[in-house]
């Protein structure tokens, strides 16, 4: 008991003793010690970390039961979200680890993010069950969320030396970044399971959540009213959603890396996630969703796409092929596997939803490499 007690005393006062000195303000783009560089990036994955862990179990939970404040969840969100409003604070005040453009997407991040929590509840006390992720105020954490890890990905970008680590980690907060962005449309993938399940006969979600999202339509628990419960948006929106968004930021990813399998190994990281998320959720009784296996081979045809030299045609290409990929891996996915609703004929749209995108990543990554005092 005595050595335990002696090290929670002596490790704290260690920390401190370190940190005091380095606590001063400063303008971004200061010169960062390596040494707390790495303690500044490393919190900023353990974040991410918790920040995904609580994700995958809140969306599984609001397919269970009705919403909980409290709910283990939340928790492990609220977590994240304290090492991150920390992290932001170091950012701001002493200036280490980031440039100006860096600090200032993770101000408007975390700022966004801290706002949209007290909106979500509020629109959860007024209007009740919100049974999208799409809403406006879901959207906003989304959207702070987004800013947060782009402002991460750009501090670490300016500020690693170069290296294997480099790219590996760089590679990881775009890993980061693409399951923010899908995190919308597994409200479809655990949508169409639940759906089945309920027609089934065996629904997953409890009575009360089902007749809670009836109510809002002013129906009974029918068909009609668990369709409206499980798949809410028009089927266009998630190969839509995947086939730009999902899309644009494993052409980012590979841009920033420069390696030349990067957007296949960032996607694969990502589903060897969701397969690990997968039986862990229904070991435990917990809904489960569709995998978006479909997103691999848009990835492959990123990283292929990459092999014409010309920016201008690798855009018109690379829309073409990665939107063959994405529809094409949907396809498939649907006729083997399960697969949410997704709208074939959407695209024609999503090639040039994709090739605007594509045309931005393009040149923006022209700036992105000039660090900003």
């Amino acid at each position: 008991m005595a050595t335990g007690t002696t090290m929670l005393t002596r490790v704290p006062r260690q920390v401190v003793a370190w940190g005091l000195p380095l606590w001063s303000r400063g303008l971004p783009g200061r010169p960062t010690p390596p040494d707390l560089f790495r303690v500044l990036y490393t919190a900023w994955i353990v974040a991410f970390c918790l920040k995904v862990l609580g994700a995958s179990w809140d969306v599984s939970w609001h397919f269970r039961w009705l919403r909980d404040d409290l709910a283990p969840p939340h928790l492990i969100n609220t977590v994240g979200t304290m090492i991150v409003v920390g992290l932001t604070i170091v950012h701001w005040y002493t200036g280490y680890g980031v440039d100006r453009a860096a600090q200032r997407l993770i101000l408007w991040g975390t700022g966004t993010f801290l706002v949209a929590i007290p909106l979500d509840l509020i629109n959860h006390r007024i209007n009740g069950l919100d049974i999208t992720a799409w809403s406006p105020s879901h959207a906003l954490l989304f959207i702070g969320t987004a800013f947060m890890i782009a402002g991460v990905i750009r501090g670490w970008y300016v500020g690693a030396p170069p290296g294997r680590r480099r790219t590996v980690v760089l590679a990881a907060f775009f890993g980061f970044f693409l399951e923010n962005a899908i995190f919308p449309s597994e409200h479809q993938e655990y949508g169409v399971i639940g759906l089945a399940a309920w027609v089934r006969g065996e629904p997953e979600a409890e009575p009360s959540l089902l007749a809670f999202a009836a109510e809002d339509l002013g129906r009974p628990v029918d068909l009609i009213a668990v369709q409206n419960f499980a798949l809410p948006v028009p089927d266009q929106v998630y190969s839509l959603w995947a086939g730009i968004v999902g899309m644009a930021i494993l052409v980012a990813a590979r841009a920033a890396t420069g390696y030349r399998f990067t957007a296949t190994l960032v996607a694969a990281g990502y589903l060897a996630y969701r397969m690990v998320i997968w039986p862990l959720l229904a070991g435990v009784g917990f809904p489960t969703s569709a995998i978006p296996f479909f997103l691999l081979l848009g990835a492959i045809c990123v990283d292929l796409a990459f092999l014409v030299p010309a920016w201008w045609a690798r855009v018109v290409v690379g829309a073409l092929l990665v939107t063959g990929g994405v529809f094409g891996g949907l396809w498939l996915q649907d006729a083997y596997l399960v697969a949410p609703p997704y709208a074939p004929w959407a695209w024609p749209y999503a090639i040039g939803g994709l090739a605007v995108a594509w045309l931005v990543v393009e040149l923006a990554g022209r700036r992105l490499s000039r660090p900003s005092a």
